[in-house]
């Protein structure tokens, strides 16, 4: 009798230590990398309005973040710098919600070294340009948009031995800064953290030369019942979040 009544208590204790872990799980999101600085803005507000919600974000290649979750890495959230990759995990049935577009992000040239405001996409032919950082064109939107807007300039062939590519749009920034290129093509948004506007300016490139870089997010099918998941999906459409959304350079929808 002793003997069972150990074992009940031990699963109810067991129970209850698995229930308490599991309400403290965080909701987990995967961010495009040009939303760094902008997200973590976000988050701080956010665990500061709800701290019994915790939440945490990890920031990489939209495209790498929609494969891995078609393989099933465990993320609640996902947000793209290009709409496609949610439209097409929602077409695969990975998504628990429709596509909501969230930003359009902008490209610009920056360096560390020179005035890049004074810089326009024909300069980057100048020999003294000998490294020119971009995004990877295979897996992350920037570095697409990036390639377009050089094709339509009639420069991509003519670059192509002196790129130097990043794995996101994040680390694209990181090689300029480092000195592994003269120069780069990144987002906006990145420019305008405070620590990266000191080191330089930017030049914006005409939008008109490359396809719209749409943003779009998703819940996904592994987060379809958890609640904390639905409600930073409502909270990325409150003020405050536009605000910040806003003050790194993004264009919102409806405006």
């Amino acid at each position: 009798m002793q003997h069972f009544l150990f074992k009940a208590l031990a699963g109810l204790i067991l129970l209850a230590l698995t229930g308490t872990l599991q309400a403290q799980e965080p909701t987990r999101i995967a961010a495009a990398a040009d939303l760094r600085f902008a997200m973590d803005e976000i988050l701080e507000a956010y665990r500061e309005d709800h701290p019994d919600r915790p939440i945490e974000v990890i920031y990489g290649s939209s495209g790498r973040f929609r494969a891995q979750i078609e393989n099933g890495a465990p993320f609640d959230l996902y947000f793209s710098a290009d709409i496609e990759f949610p439209r097409m995990l929602q077409e695969k049935g990975f998504a628990a919600s429709e596509v909501i577009p969230y930003a359009i992000g902008r490209i610009v040239l920056w360096s560390n070294t020179v005035d890049a405001s004074t810089l326009t996409l024909s300069d980057l032919s100048r020999p003294e340009f000998r490294r020119i950082a971009i995004a990877n064109p295979r897996h992350a939107p920037y570095g697409k948009r990036a390639e377009e807007a050089l094709r339509a300039v009639g420069l991509w062939d003519e670059l192509m031995p002196r790129f130097v590519f990043g794995e996101n749009i994040a680390h694209t920034l990181q090689l300029v800064e480092s000195s592994a290129a003269q120069v780069g093509i990144v987002a906006l948004s990145l420019t305008l953290n405070p620590h990266v506007r000191d080191q330089g300016p930017y030049h914006l490139v005409d939008d008109g030369l490359h396809e719209p870089l749409e943003q779009g997010f998703i819940i996904t099918r592994r987060a379809a019942d958890n609640a904390n998941a639905h409600h930073f999906a409502e909270y990325m459409n409150a003020p405050m979040t536009r605000a910040i959304m806003r003050a790194y350079g993004f264009v919102l929808p409806g405006e």
